[in-house]
């Protein structure tokens, strides 16, 4: 290539990055532009970031812990940002102390268990402390538990043979899609609901096999349903 084209190739490629700058630039400008519109439908900027902390206890869990033979006694703390957004902390005790009808196994659980999520709001009147909300969890417990049945006596030799397991320890990861509605009563006061769709993620599974409860999940499956009945108080 003679030094005329090799000059001419030069001033081409400077002159088409000069011309391409602005449209890459206004490109990004739109694309942000796109992004700070979307973030503000979210979050409305003329609201406060931090909108205040609450605290809550759940009644229908800690009325299944006095009255059935399980269920847990829990509680959260929620941080409200900007109206919209609600990061959350929940955290109990579940407990089980059950027995079988059929085979007299009975099982006896008293472990803490914790949440960890957020919250989105979707009512769009901020000011009339309501809301209809939908959220994510992540949730774990690690847990000892008892299990024992009554003495079986062998026909042939008349030994009774005993089944008893103390302290078997356990734990599981899982994962909770929430929506629930909230509305207040007085002044700082709400009540509230969620329905819970709760996902294994992992589980440790010991020697006499998987507990029929996990502390925070319930019964132990795949996958299981849940529900809250929330007293909730502005602080």
């Amino acid at each position: 290539m003679t030094p005329r084209r090799t000059y001419a190739f030069i001033c081409a490629i400077l002159l088409s990055s000069v011309l391409a700058a602005p449209l890459a630039a206004q490109r990004d400008s739109t694309r942000t532009g796109r992004v700070a519109a979307f973030v503000a439908r979210l979050a409305p900027q003329d609201e406060p970031l931090i909108g205040g902390v609450a605290v809550g206890v759940d009644a229908l869990g800690a009325g299944l812990a006095a009255f059935t033979s399980y269920g847990e006694y829990g509680g959260f703390v929620r941080l409200n940002l900007k109206q919209k957004f609600f990061p959350v902390v929940e955290a109990g005790l579940g407990v089980c102390d059950r027995t079988d009808d059929a085979t007299d196994i009975r099982l006896k659980v008293s472990a803490p268990y914790l949440r960890v999520g957020c919250d989105y709001n979707f009512v769009k009147d901020l000011r009339s402390g309501n809301r209809v909300f939908g959220g994510l969890r992540l949730a774990g417990t690690s847990f000892s538990y008892d299990i024992s049945a009554p003495a079986l006596e062998d026909p042939v030799w008349h030994d009774a043979s005993t089944f008893e397991y103390k302290g078997v320890k356990s734990n599981m990861l899982w994962a909770e899609l929430v929506f629930g509605i909230e509305a207040k009563i007085w002044r700082g006061f709400h009540l509230g609901w969620s329905a819970r769709y709760r996902r294994r993620l992992s589980q440790k599974v010991s020697e006499p096999g998987q507990a029929w409860y996990v502390p925070g999940f319930g019964k132990n499956d795949t996958s299981a349903w849940g529900g809250t009945f929330n007293l909730v108080f502005d602080i």
